[in-house]
């Protein structure tokens, strides 16, 4: 590590005329800039400048050498302005994760808007029910419902949305809810019980049943939901998509809100591709979601 900053201390001597200039331009004293010279010649057993108290010239070795540090110099002034341009403009690889009717609603709609303005940008999405190990699978944003108990990671709240029971058009409208069986992801326990408020009058109702079918993934809920299977939960923001295929069961009643949030492993300097992204997703977010009535 002394090597390479007493090569480049030299450089600087050399470019800058003199010892004193180039302690003026590297905001060191006279005399570290004079220990650092000294340092490198006697590691090198040659010597690099010839000096006088007006004047100074490089040996025939200090030439040469001089070269290869003065390369070595341009290469971390090149290093430094190409990650500081990385927090300008977004560019290069973010691993995203949600769940899948997050991802699917919210985060791809978000980042494809984010790929047009945004042309290096290299996001990878990763949809997922199951929250995945932020760390050890190197993700750079997660979009959660509900705070997270890991300390370690910084979090903040950035929307809400409810889930709706609902189901196919023509059993609402036929009456038809209690005969229709109850289509349960694979997170819901065995027994399903819903409380529900009244939007206006504040009372609430309970909803008690056990599933007719259990499915592991969101999208396949959604579809047996859609064909006319039974009923179950579908998050406000998809509802608003279906355009009115499903109906709420409860029309004038509302569960409780799921808060939203964002998750990522950065302390203080979070990069510009986190930013961009999580505020693109804030904003989807709040747009897609049907407002409390």
């Amino acid at each position: 590590m002394n090597r390479l900053r007493y090569m480049s201390v030299f450089a600087h001597i050399v470019e800058a005329g003199s010892i004193t200039a180039a302690a003026d331009a590297l905001d060191l004293s006279k005399s570290v800039i004079s220990q650092h010279l000294k340092a490198l010649e006697q590691e090198l057993g040659l010597q690099l400048l010839k000096r006088t108290t007006r004047k100074q010239v490089l040996t025939p070795e200090g030439k040469t050498f001089y070269q290869q540090c003065r390369h070595l110099n341009g290469l971390v002034d090149q290093a430094w302005e190409q990650v500081q341009s990385c927090q300008n403009t977004p560019q290069g690889h973010i691993r995203i994760t949600a769940s899948d009717a997050m991802m699917s609603y919210i985060v791809a709609p978000a980042i494809s808007q984010m790929l047009k303005q945004y042309p290096l940008l290299k996001p990878e999405l990763i949809s997922s029910d199951s929250h995945l190990n932020i760390m050890t699978a190197g993700i750079d944003l997660a979009i959660r419902v509900g705070q997270s108990k890991d300390a370690s990671l910084k979090q903040r709240r950035i929307g809400s949305f409810r889930d709706v029971l609902c189901g196919h058009q023509q059993i609402v409208e036929n009456g038809e809810v209690n005969e229709a069986g109850y289509i349960a992801n694979h997170w819901q326990s065995k027994e399903i019980l819903h409380e529900l408020k009244h939007s206006e009058m504040g009372d609430h109702k309970i909803f008690a049943t056990t599933p007719s079918c259990r499915a592991d993934s969101f999208h396949t809920c959604l579809t047996l939901i859609q064909s006319g299977a039974g009923i179950g939960l579908i998050p406000d923001f998809v509802i608003s998509q279906t355009k009115n295929q499903l109906q709420p069961v409860f029309p004038d009643y509302q569960l409780k809100p799921n808060p939203v949030y964002a998750l990522h492993p950065y302390d203080q300097l979070v990069s510009v591709n986190v930013k961009v992204c999580l505020q693109a997703i804030e904003n989807q977010l709040a747009k897609s979601c049907i407002p409390a009535l």
